[in-house]
């Protein structure tokens, strides 16, 4: 069960276990055997707030919608818009070294991942293994919840070094392209996260994070994630 004495967002309180994936993590973190008492990941600095600030993510959605030339329409908006990852997945990783900092230097390393659907449809939760950290394997989980009256998806994350459910990242597709807005911290510093999905086909996928300093007005990727679609074991 979820510690009652953390805050948790208010529509997860009752879920347990999170592109993803998110996981904010630097290969020196992931490596370190998980510490005794700490609240979270240490790569997962607190949250400026536990919910996203509404009104400043929904301004860089819509920045981002008109850079990218999207009319505002969403195209198949509807529970159905994450099922292209359901199944089993080699997942290929890039990272950045360092962020915000102009670094171009990126570190990889392979992991696996399970998706499902969830809440008959509504929703889905996917399971991300990797053992490219020596002896203390990392399973990171996501789960996506769509809001039919918001028509928006939610997305929130946990993995076994924190065990605590981090505050969500929001968006919609449009247009085939999932953007997806949250809060954070970088090394004391407010940024603003995006994840950009993209479904490629049937047997590939692609997910990126970025950060931004400027309330979505330039961006940095710091993280790629390449799905290749695999056999069940």
């Amino acid at each position: 069960m979820l510690d009652p004495n953390v805050r948790q967002p208010v529509r997860c309180q009752a879920l347990i276990g999170a592109a993803g994936i998110a996981a904010l993590y630097t290969l020196t973190d992931l490596r370190a055997p998980p510490r005794a008492g700490s609240d979270r990941s240490p790569a997962m600095p607190a949250q400026i707030a536990p919910e996203p600030s509404g009104n400043a993510d929904q301004a860089a959605l819509a920045r981002h919608s008109r850079e990218s030339g999207d009319d505002g329409t969403c195209s198949a908006l509807s529970p159905r818009d994450f099922d292209f990852l359901h199944g089993h997945w080699l997942v290929r990783n890039r990272r950045l070294r360092e962020r915000l900092v102009g670094c171009t230097d990126w570190d990889s390393f392979d992991g696996v991942q399970v998706c499902r659907p969830i809440l008959g449809g509504f929703g889905n939760e996917d399971e991300l293994v990797s053992d490219a950290f020596g002896e203390h394997r990392f399973i990171g989980m996501t789960i996506r919840l769509f809001d039919p009256r918001a028509r928006e998806w939610s997305i929130y994350w946990v993995d076994n070094r924190s065990v605590q459910l981090q505050p969500p990242m929001r968006g919609r597709f449009e247009r085939g392209i999932g953007t997806f807005l949250g809060r954070d911290t970088h090394a004391g510093m407010p940024v603003l996260a995006r994840f950009i999905w993209t479904p490629i086909d049937e047997e590939h996928a692609r997910w990126e994070q970025a950060f931004s300093t400027d309330e979505g007005a330039s961006w940095e990727t710091n993280w790629i994630m390449e799905f290749e679609r695999s056999a069940a074991a």
